[in-house]
């Protein structure tokens, strides 16, 4: 028996023809939505970078200062060791650094915190001067991206145990009262307990200050402190966890 065929009519292409257009809709729509969301990520990111980079232009700043005082407390005898562990008085600028960077990443800060202690922190929260700009969701042509960012100073450094001074050696001359006759010296004095050679007295040389930054060791002159190591082989500067 032969089967009879049935052929699709006009009104079966009417009815399939709706669901194509409500099928390119919503992929135009889902098209629109990730493009949205593209928008957001791009800004965000933005935002995130503007804010590491403020962060870390702070903690150098800082850092740089902390070379600076390091080498003028060595160079005057005054303690040091605080100033190699990253404790100081570091640079006022910090955050001055952190708002220029920033504007340089087309972003306004709106906060800067410096934390000392025992690892000197910055926080920055920044956010950006541009938009997500328009897309098919509302609201998102004047929002703002926002983003924070913390950087770290760690010390690379440890001071090494001091040396002991040489003791001096005793002076075998006879002084100008302590003669065998008694009499006051007789040894080409001038009378009066003085023998002419008296030398005055010098100031003792500072020891070394001796430390070591990642296994290397370093001997500072207080007298040539020029000789400290860079900046980045004193302190290491990163973004925190």
């Amino acid at each position: 028996m032969r089967r009879l065929r049935r052929f699709a009519g006009p009104g079966d292409s009417g009815q399939a023809f709706p669901i194509y257009i409500t099928a390119v809709a919503g992929l135009l729509f889902l098209g629109l939505a990730l493009f949205a969301v593209g928008q957001a990520g791009a800004t965000r990111n933005g935002a995130q970078t503007a804010a590491d980079a403020a962060a870390l232009a702070a903690a150098q700043e800082h850092r740089d200062a902390l070379r600076d005082e390091l080498l003028a407390a060595i160079g005057s005898g005054d303690a040091w060791q605080d100033i190699l562990d990253g404790i100081g008085t570091g640079s006022p600028r910090a955050c001055d650094e952190v708002r220029w960077f920033a504007a340089e990443n087309d972003a306004d800060v709106t906060d800067c915190t410096v934390s000392g202690g025992l690892v000197p922190t910055f926080h920055v929260a920044v956010r950006t001067r541009y938009t997500v700009g328009d897309s098919i969701v509302p609201g998102t042509e004047s929002r703002h991206a926002e983003a924070e960012a913390t950087a770290e100073i760690e010390p690379r450094c440890v001071r090494l145990p001091g040396k002991p001074d040489p003791t001096p050696s005793p002076d075998p001359r006879p002084t100008g009262g302590d003669t065998d006759d008694g009499e006051g010296g007789t040894g080409g004095g001038d009378g009066d307990g003085n023998d002419g050679d008296d030398k005055p007295e010098e100031k003792p040389k500072a020891p070394p200050v001796e430390f070591t930054c990642d296994g290397e060791e370093w001997s500072i002159d207080p007298e040539r402190p020029d000789t400290l190591p860079e900046v980045a082989d004193l302190f290491s500067v990163h973004l925190a966890d």
